[in-house]
């Protein structure tokens, strides 16, 4: 049976592998990764769906401006396990991921995405017309839903990443951090052995 949950830290490998089955290497190239390059996703909305223990989907949103001053959220990368399809699990995640953006109080979410895939859940490109992304995409595809009326009701300009850096460690004090463990560890050591 498969459950839909949050992502936890320990399904980052999982996810990465699914990822990579589902979408290959031009995940990488896409516009919409310039958005998330460098970023944490919006926090609680990182979505996995699990079967067996395994992770068969996710789908997670990420804090990006749809023209200044604009919040919203991006969606993706949307990805479920290729035997795993058709088996309305890839729309279990959006659903969930549109209740929980809701529920949190955001005001609307944009994704690059087929639209009749997109369009049963009530994503369209009317409100996009006036917005770009940073990099090349088909017009057609950026699409958008409002959670709040009228949340991009003249949404004009760039849509940028606003979201959480991801801290890189600074690895003089990992390497400084290690020799300690290290230094203690043969200090135990050498306790235990006198």
């Amino acid at each position: 049976m498969v459950t839909i949950r949050e992502e936890k830290i320990t399904d980052v490998a999982a996810r990465e592998a699914l990822l990579d089955a589902a979408c290959g290497e031009a995940r990488f190239a896409k516009t919409s990764e310039r958005l998330r390059e460098g970023r944490l996703p919006a926090d609680g909305l990182s979505l996995v769906a699990v079967d067996c223990g395994r992770i068969v989907g996710t789908v997670r949103l990420w804090h990006v401006t749809a023209g200044p001053g604009r919040p919203a959220l991006l969606l993706g990368p949307l990805a479920v396990d290729p035997a795993h399809r058709n088996r309305g699990i890839g729309s279990t995640l959006v659903r969930r991921a549109i209740a929980r953006a809701r529920l949190a109080g955001h005001r609307a979410i944009v994704l690059v995405g087929d639209a009749p895939y997109y369009g049963c859940f009530g994503f369209t490109a009317a409100k996009t017309g006036e917005l770009w992304m940073p990099g090349r995409f088909e017009r057609d595809r950026l699409l958008a839903l409002e959670l709040k009326p009228e949340a991009l009701a003249g949404a004009r300009g760039l849509i940028a990443a606003a979201g959480e850096p991801v801290s890189i460690p600074d690895l003089a004090a990992l390497v400084a951090q290690d020799r300690r463990t290290q230094r203690a560890r043969g200090r135990a050591h050498r306790a235990l052995a006198a």
